[in-house]
């Protein structure tokens, strides 16, 4: 079967109202005026999927919304970004979820309504889908609870379609941090930042977290935020700093990295120039507010990109 699209992702559909400035909240009826707000794309999965398009790979998504503005909003401006939104399944009565984000430039605080994003299953996920895809990608998922449980299998049958996986689990709001064995066992590239790795791993350290992670995976990449990244494949290791570039916002730079890094492993590039493409990706991505709205080309990215191998 012809693959129609290089990445299938699973995820996760709301979009970000990002406040910035001053954005600490007083309570008591207390009125405080902040510097800016935008209504953008949001969510970790639907914010990748938009900066693999703009690199140049072809995108599909599955994802649960509901027919209300926030979830027309979000199909409308995937589609604007070249990603195929037909498999989208739109609930009549549920409620699209929604993050608000606390935005102090280098740092923020996230509320978030779930709405439907809990919702979504591996079982909807069919074989005949899978088939159209080179690769699966997943985010969010202590946010995707109802997939949680289904999602080794799914990883399996990804794998005996002839799919590559990848995982991004993003932060576990209850702390837990449970539920990996079996799944990481299923992972080909796993893409956790700097503080998942360690509270996954338990270790105390990054060097061995990332030692111990790649005994499950066959590629750990670890996001290490302004330190740039670090990834491991066997015995094989690499670390690359991040772009220096005029911060405006970090929100989605994290997933706009997992897109430059996983353009270059559907490529075939060695380890070192997808991690370099990552780390310009991320760095690029906090140009301007919101996840999406800075997202480079490959064109763009590729200025900057240092290794060649």
């Amino acid at each position: 079967m012809v693959k129609t699209f290089d990445i299938l992702v699973a995820g996760e559909i709301n979009p970000d109202l990002i406040l910035s400035g001053e954005v600490v909240p007083s309570f008591g009826q207390i009125e405080k005026l902040v510097d800016s707000a935008a209504l953008t794309v949001g969510s970790s999965s639907a914010i990748f999927a938009c900066g693999a398009a703009r690199l140049g790979l072809r995108i599909t998504f599955i994802g649960i919304c509901g027919d209300d503005t926030f979830g027309r909003f979000m199909l409308a401006e995937m589609n604007t970004h070249g990603v195929d939104t037909s498999s989208v399944l739109v609930r009549p009565g549920g409620q699209t979820g929604l993050s608000v984000i606390l935005n102090r430039g280098t740092d923020r605080a996230i509320l978030t309504y779930p709405g439907l994003i809990p919702a979504l299953t591996a079982d909807d996920i069919t074989d005949d889908l899978l088939r159209r895809a080179r690769h699966l990608h997943i985010a969010s998922y202590f946010l995707q609870t109802a997939i949680q449980p289904g999602l080794p299998n799914l990883y399996k049958r990804a794998h005996t379609l002839g799919l590559t996986t990848s995982l991004d689990t993003n932060w576990d709001p209850s702390g837990k941090w449970r539920g990996f064995d079996a799944l990481l066992q299923q992972v080909d590239v796993f893409l956790p930042n700097e503080k998942e790795a360690l509270a996954i791993s338990k270790a105390k350290e990054i060097e061995s977290a990332i030692q111990q992670l790649s005994e499950s995976c066959k590629v750990v990449v670890i996001k290490l935020g302004a330190d740039g990244a670090i990834a491991c494949r066997g015995k094989e290791a690499s670390r690359i700093p991040a772009l220096k570039v005029d911060l405006v916002d970090t929100v989605g730079a994290g997933d706009t990295f997992n897109a430059g890094f996983l353009y270059g492993y559907l490529n075939g590039w060695s380890m070192e120039k997808s991690l370099s493409l990552a780390a310009v990706c991320g760095s690029l991505s906090t140009r301007a507010a919101g996840g999406t709205s800075a997202q480079p080309t490959l064109d763009e990215a590729m200025k900057y990109v240092t290794f060649s191998g």
